[in-house]
């Protein structure tokens, strides 16, 4: 149903209808009384002030403004910084476009602003191929960030959203296009110099047109959305924490909350996914496209030396990029959009600005699909978008506050929505990891762990992380891996894996790198990355010194993520040092000696764990999945297997821990033969072992101390 409604309100009606949550404007089209009543949420009383014209098709603004009289308007804010120190505040360019309206019509904003507009330099890019002192020398290569963004849909908000009776406005960025100043890499300057168009929406500011003619927003009613993807999406996580006057929400997406963790982890200088040596020096050389641009070259210079490399410590520089930190100044609502597979922004840049939202009570939402650095899924993307527009800009009552707080696409497509993230029911559930024996993979268990010697490897930069996660059954000299048992159901990991390992290292300076693995019989797939820097292994702010061959105890996090492991599938963890495509790549050969039994992985775990048990029922489900991989000879081959395994959880269900024995060594011996004759593939022989092993340990146990 359409309904076509012009809100005219007084300040002496405000005052009246102050508490109230819907009321009836007045009708001034030619739709009937009936159709004419309409709901506002109260949030935006602004529009009290202003004659507002809009239609609603389905409780959601509608096209009623002709694109052929859109109002097109390129102008220069100016900011109150002076980012390239020449004496003059910035000026920042924008490109306004509007509906054209009845007089006195006025609409809200939304606004982007973007340093890509006008094309990205090529870049020097950081050598890693470095010790972990690296020295100043650098290689040419590509261009930074993400290669999309210097298009970023810049038709797509003014052709559907100025129809509908908004106005948009693009701008440029310090530094880029037409804008004057230098790019800071996301500090105070960048933001401020955002935040003057909201100022000047807001008449707190003064725009100018080319010939330098003062131009006012009073076809603005001042209300203002942000919105845009990656570092555009990142400049509105930065200017809502200024708690500007008149910006009403934002929608960052993919978006960036601190540029510590963008460049950084725990220490360690870690780059984007796909942009090795990347840092905010040469990320600001990418984006200097203004007009005598070597005016910023001590700008670009101070960016190169505060930023750090060679500690990889967190320090004042990060601390100007830090959002996250000064999320209690936020006024505006906040949509978050974010790809549970984005390697480029990261997950954690999502999961710790939701945090911050909540713990600072700020209004949000939250959209998690399954892609990865780039915009929205499917699904009714557009549709919520508009309807959140509409909510806080026009403040039109349509309902989107009281669904779920969370949207997830989950691996199949689908879609769930749920009351928070991570899962409420989430619990952090500590798994132990078990030695390798005999050449095998080590094993994950939930009870403490068996092992009390030690295992190494070898760092070696040059080989990739997905080279490193294959054959998990297997040693390798440059990883360690620990499995758990197949699972018999569905396990989902809804939040932030975290790792702790005992370990030493014979060089005084390391990478250490840990992977979350689902492995599913075919090829693996690294669900999260986590990474750290031994020498923070106190604090991300200090570096101490490593003293080679002694024993620290390390922790980090890893990537957050929401993932459901199939039943059939074994978790994985892998420990590895240098990550190719991640981490600075020192020479190979640092040995790093980790023990097992005082070493564990925190996964939040959403449902029954007892899935993540060892016993009859995890190795049936582990050999009916080979047997479906044609791992076995013959049906014979497998149903002497499944009788063994039958007996097994009988005397499982009875507790009596000799039986178990009994019928477990009866398996072994059956595997074995298998194996000699060639009726099993030594894949599947080689992943049962390690789940064979484990649980006859288990149970021993329980006979010895029956005894």
């Amino acid at each position: 149903m359409k309904i076509s409604y012009v809100m005219i309100l007084s300040v002496l009606f405000l005052c009246l209808w102050t508490g109230m949550n819907a009321f009836t404007t007045t009708e001034l089209s030619t739709a009937s009384a009936s159709d004419s009543e309409i709901h506002l949420n109260g949030h935006i009383q602004e529009t009290a002030s202003s004659l507002t014209n809009i239609e609603l098709e389905d409780g959601m603004t509608s096209p009623i403004y002709s694109m052929d009289d859109v109002i097109v308007e390129n102008l220069y804010v100016e900011t109150e910084i002076d980012s390239d120190d020449d004496g003059d505040l910035d000026l920042v360019s924008i490109e306004v476009m509007r509906p054209k309206t009845e007089p006195g019509v006025q609409v809200p904003v939304i606004f982007e602003m973007s340093p890509y507009r006008a094309g990205l330099n090529p870049i020097n890019f950081h050598d890693v191929d470095v010790d972990l002192t690296p020295v100043d020398d650098l290689v040419t290569a590509g261009v930074p960030l993400v290669e999309e963004m210097q298009t970023n849909d810049l038709g797509r908000l003014g052709n559907y959203y100025v129809p509908r009776g908004y106005g948009v406005i693009l701008g440029e960025s310090i530094g880029s296009g037409r804008s004057y100043g230098c790019p800071t890499t996301g500090d105070e300057n960048e933001i401020l110099g955002t935040k003057a168009v909201i100022d000047w929406l807001n008449g707190n500011a003064k725009a100018f047109t080319e010939d330098g003619e003062e131009v006012s927003a009073d076809w603005s009613t001042g209300n203002v959305g942000m919105t845009g993807a990656s570092y555009n999406g990142t400049l509105p996580n930065g200017v809502a924490t200024t708690g500007v006057e008149g910006l009403k929400t934002i929608i960052p997406v993919v978006a960036i909350s601190s540029w510590y963790d963008y460049f950084r982890a725990n220490g360690a200088v870690v780059a984007p996914g796909g942009f090795q040596g990347e840092d905010t020096d040469n990320l600001a050389e990418g984006v200097l496209t203004r007009d005598n641009p070597e005016i910023c070259e001590d700008v670009i210079a101070e960016l190169y030396e505060e930023q750090d490399r060679e500690s990889g410590d967190y320090n004042d520089f990060w601390a100007e990029r830090d959002y996250v930190k000064d999320a209690d100044n936020i006024k505006a609502s906040v949509l978050v959009v974010h790809g549970l597979d984005d390697w480029n922004v990261k997950t954690k840049q999502f999961a710790q600005w939701w945090e911050a939202l909540k713990e600072n009570d700020v209004t949000r939402k939250m959209w998690l699909h399954q892609g990865g650095h780039g915009g929205t899924s499917a699904n009714n993307w557009q549709e919520t978008e508009n309807r959140w527009f509409d909510y806080w800009l026009y403040g039109i009552e349509n309902g989107i506050m009281d669904e779920p707080i969370v949207d997830i696409e989950r691996e199949d497509g689908s879609w769930s929505q749920e009351a928070d993230w991570p899962a409420v029911d989430m619990e952090e559930t500590t798994l132990h990891f078990n030695a390798a024996n005999d050449g095998e993979g080590g094993t994950l268990s939930m009870g403490a762990s068996s092992s009390d010697g030690t295992e190494d490897f070898i760092d070696d930069p040059m080989i990739e992380a997905g080279q490193l996660a294959v054959d998990p059954q297997w040693s390798d000299p440059n990883r360690l891996v620990y499995l758990s048992p197949a699972l018999t159901e569905e396990v989902r990991l809804s939040g932030t894996p975290e790792v702790k390992i005992k370990a030493s290292i014979d060089r005084p300076a390391a990478n250490l790198t840990a992977l979350l693995v689902d492995y599913s019989g075919s090829s693996p797939e690294i669900v999260s990355r986590g990474w750290m820097d031994p020498q923070n292994r106190h604090s991300v702010e200090q570096s101490e010194s490593i003293v080679p061959g002694q024993d620290y105890t390390f922790e980090w996090d890893m990537q957050p993520k929401d993932h459901v492991f199939q039943p059939g599938h074994q978790i994985g963890i892998v420990i590895m040092a240098s990550d190719h495509e991640y981490t600075i790549r020192p020479p190979a050969g640092t040995e790093i000696t980790v023990a097992p039994g005082n070493s564990e992985v925190t996964l939040p775990i959403v449902g029954d764990i007892e899935s993540m048990k060892i016993s009859a029922a995890s190795l049936q489900t582990l050999v009916d999945q080979f047997a479906e991989e044609g791992a076995f000879v013959d049906e014979e081959a497998l149903r002497s297997l499944d009788l063994h395994l039958t007996a097994v959880g009988h005397y499982e269900n009875q507790e009596d821990a000799a039986k178990v024995v009994q019928h477990m060594q009866g398996f072994q011996d059956l595997l074995d033969h298998q194996l000699r004759n060639e009726r099993i593939s030594e894949e599947a022989y080689d992943s049962l072992q390690i789940q064979v092993d484990t649980l006859m340990e288990r149970w021993d146990e329980t006979v010895r101390e029956a005894s």
